[in-house]
């Protein structure tokens, strides 16, 4: 099995899990606005480095979830 496999899964299995691919996917979006101008003042980049922050912490709390599923489900 995949670790996309295990996304799926997780994904129709985990009300935690599917909140976090929400909010990741909408801070993505945040984002593509930052990146998209030519110019940002001081206050939106100091914004623009809380949402990076804020989505690695969602993307990272996938990642332990994905491992912890891996763990009780193909324990050796």
């Amino acid at each position: 099995m995949t670790e996309q496999d295990i996304v799926k899964i997780l994904s129709n299995e985990s009300e935690e899990f599917r909140k976090l691919g929400d909010e990741h996917q909408s801070l993505e979006s945040m984002l593509t606005g930052f990146t998209e101008r030519a110019y940002l003042t001081p206050e939106e980049e100091v914004e623009k480095k809380r949402i990076q922050k804020l989505k690695l912490v969602k993307k990272d709390r996938m990642a332990e979830l994905v491992r912890g599923y891996k763990k009780t489900h193909y324990a050796n």
